[in-house]
């Protein structure tokens, strides 16, 4: 069994109501509500958020909305680990225990339900700790990606590698991990503290699935893809 969590908060400073935001034709939080309640295994979802306006979105979309969630786990500096950790709790205590927690973050809307579903089929085949999506990186730290010095001002690679890489096909394939979702084991929630920590697995999406909204051009272009991908059709 797999509850699916829409974890939001009010407060956003780089852009303002950042979860209430149309997108495609429907709000984020809406879109992700939806696209959890139509994934194989999620038998329940819930939301967690500190803002009554996305509390009522996400009800109105069809989430359970239980209660607001706790101040201290809604600053800037809050993990949301924290958050997955208080729903899971949250649920021990009405008497459900779920095996998994899926986070569905609303901020990834090019994301697609065959997406969720297929990490929801591995977390259950495979039965890892944790599932997560990613994509291809554009930038890869044995090739690509620096450092600079503070004092020498001196620049280097992230990654030295044991002999010099002159082109990016020939360096370690990397991924960026992707906001699409995280399927965490509850018992293993309960007891770890990173999702690195344990049995990690992964499903390897396409770049334009993952687009991940953290600025107003983000929108712009997510409603781009969008519109190509609905002319598609």
């Amino acid at each position: 069994m797999i509850v699916a969590g829409i974890f939001a908060r009010g407060g956003s400073k780089g852009v303002p109501n950042k979860n209430l935001r149309v997108v495609g034709g429907m709000s984020l939080v809406e879109r992700a509500v939806k696209q959890a309640l139509s994934t194989r295994h999620v038998t329940r979802v819930l939301c967690s958020s500190d803002s009554e306006a996305i509390a009522d979105e996400a009800k109105r979309s069809g989430a359970e909305a239980p209660w607001l969630r706790p101040s201290d786990l809604a600053q800037d500096a809050s993990r949301e680990w924290d958050s997955w950790v208080h729903m899971v709790k949250w649920l021990n205590q009405e008497g459900e225990f779920p095996e998994y927690l899926m986070a569905v973050p609303c901020v990834a809307p090019l994301r697609t339900v065959e997406d969720l579903n297929q990490c929801t089929e591995l977390a259950v085949s495979s039965g890892a700790d944790v599932v997560m999506a990613v994509a291809d990186s554009y930038k890869n730290p044995w090739f690509n990606m620096v450092s600079i010095d503070s004092e020498s001002g001196l620049v280097r690679l992230i990654n030295e590698p044991t002999q010099r890489i002159y082109n990016r096909q020939a360096a370690p394939v990397v991924y960026d991990v992707s906001t699409v979702a995280f399927i965490i084991k509850c018992s293993y929630l309960l007891t770890a503290t990173s999702i690195y920590d344990g049995v990690t697995r992964a499903v390897v999406l396409p770049t334009n699935h993952c687009v991940d909204i953290d600025t107003e051009e983000d929108i712009e272009y997510a409603e781009f893809l969008l519109n190509k991908r609905n002319k598609g059709k």
